[in-house]
C-alpha cells in the first residue's frame, strides 16, 4: 500500500501539470508580495490577500509532502538536494510566523524577506532556470581569479592615471580613490569619451574642460598619449576580460550539464534499485508462500500413505477370512 501511494506521489511530482502548477503558484506569490508593498493604499484587500498567501503556503506545503512521500521508505532523501532544502525552510519560516505572530513582530525582516524569496523558487521550477544558476555558483571560483586579475588591472592604470593626470585633471584622477572611480566609470563606457578629451585638450577646453572652480588649475593636454592610454584600458577591461568571463561561464555551464546528466542518472538508478529491491522483496514472500504450499501437500500426502496400507492390510484380512470359509466347508459332508 505505501509502495503505490509513493509512486503515484512520484508520478504527480514528476508530472509536467504539476510543475506548471507550481509555477503558476509561485508567480501568483511574487503579485500578491508586490501588492502588498502599497500599504495602506490596499488596505481595504487585506483580508484577501492574506488569504491568497495562506492558501499559495498551503500549496507549498502539499508540494513538500508530496514530494517527501515520493521518496518512499526513505523520505530523508528529498533533503539531498540543495533546491528542496531551500523550499523547505522558506515554508518552514512562513509557517513559523503564521502559527507564531510574535516572532513574526520581532523578526518581520525576516519573515519578508522569506516571502519575497518564494518567488526565487521559479529557479528550481524551471529547469532550465536551474541549469543557469548552477552554472554561475560553479563559475564563482574562476570569476575570483579573473576578479584578481582585473584588480591589479585597474591598480596599476589607476596609479599610473594618477602620476600622469593628477595635475591637469584632479577631479578625476586628483588621488587613488578618484581615479579608480574615473577607471570604473570607463569601463562601463558610461561617457568614458568625455574623459579622455579632457585628458587629451587640457582641463580648459571649451567644449570638453572644466573651468578653475572645479578644480583645473594646470591645464595641460597629453594628446595621443592619454588617447593610447584610455583605449588601451577599455581594451583590457571590456573586451579581454569580458571574453574571459564568457569563457569561464561557458565551461561551466558543460560541467553543470554534465553534472546535471550525472544526477538524472542517479536518480534513475536509485529508482531501478529501489523497484529491484521490492521485486526481491515480493520474490522473497512467494519462496515462502510456496515452501509453506509444499509443507502443506507434504503432510497430505504422508497422511494418504498412511491410510493406503490400512485399508490393504483389511483386504487381505478379509481375503483370508473367506479362503478360511471356503476350506471349512469343503471339509464338511454333503447330504445325501
Amino acid at each position: 500500500m505505501s509502495s503505490s501511494i509513493s509512486e503515484k506521489c512520484r508520478k504527480i511530482a514528476e508530472s509536467s501539470w504539476f510543475n506548471n502548477f507550481i509555477i503558476a503558484t509561485i508567480l501568483a506569490a511574487g503579485v500578491v508580495v508586490g501588492i502588498q508593498t502599497y500599504g495602506e493604499k490596499v488596505a481595504d484587500w487585506k483580508w484577501l490577500l492574506n488569504a491568497a498567501d495562506q492558501i499559495i503556503l498551503f500549496i507549498f506545503l502539499v508540494e513538500v509532502i508530496i514530494k517527501m512521500t515520493a521518496e518512499g521508505n526513505k523520505p530523508w532523501r528529498y533533503f539531498n538536494d540543495g533546491w528542496n532544502i531551500f523550499d523547505f525552510t522558506i515554508v518552514a519560516v512562513c509557517y513559523i510566523a503564521l502559527f507564531m505572530p510574535d516572532l513574526d513582530g520581532a523578526y518581520v525582516a525576516v519573515v519578508r524577506l522569506a516571502r519575497v524569496l518564494r518567488v526565487f523558487r521559479i529557479v528550481h521550477a524551471i529547469p532550465d532556470l536551474r541549469l543557469l544558476v548552477n552554472t554561475l555558483i560553479k563559475s564563482i571560483p574562476s570569476i575570483g581569479y579573473i576578479g584578481i586579475l582585473l584588480s591589479v588591472i585597474f591598480y596599476i592604470y589607476a596609479t599610473m592615471g594618477v602620476f600622469l593626470f593628477s595635475s591637469n585633471d584632479p577631479l578625476h584622477f586628483g588621488n587613488l580613490q578618484q581615479s579608480l572611480l574615473s577607471l570604473f566609470r570607463v569601463v562601463t563606457l558610461e561617457d568614458w569619451t568625455n574623459i579622455m578629451y579632457i585628458n587629451m585638450y587640457g582641463c580648459d577646453h571649451p567644449v570638453w574642460g572644466y573651468g578653475s572652480e572645479s578644480g583645473c588649475t594646470e591645464p595641460t593636454g597629453y594628446g595621443f598619449w592619454a588617447a593610447g592610454f584610455f583605449v588601451s584600458f577599455v581594451l583590457i577591461g571590456t573586451m579581454i576580460v569580458l571574453n574571459l568571463f564568457i569563457g569561464v561561464i561557458m565551461n561551466s555551464m558543460d560541467a553543470a550539464k554534465k553534472d546535471a546528466r550525472v544526477e538524472s542518472d542517479l536518480r534513475r538508478g536509485g529508482r531501478q534499485k529501489s523497484l529491484k529491491e521490492e521485486l526481491e522483496s515480493l520474490t522473497d514472500d512467494l519462496d515462502s508462500i510456496r515452501e509453506r504450499i509444499d509443507s502443506i501437500s507434504g503432510r497430505f500426502s504422508r497422511q494418504d500413505q498412511s491410510e493406503i496400507p490400512g485399508e490393504r492390510s483389511g483386504e487381505h484380512i478379509t481375503g483370508s477370512a473367506e479362503n478360511r470359509v471356503a476350506a471349512s466347508d469343503k471339509k464338511l459332508p454333503k447330504n445325501p
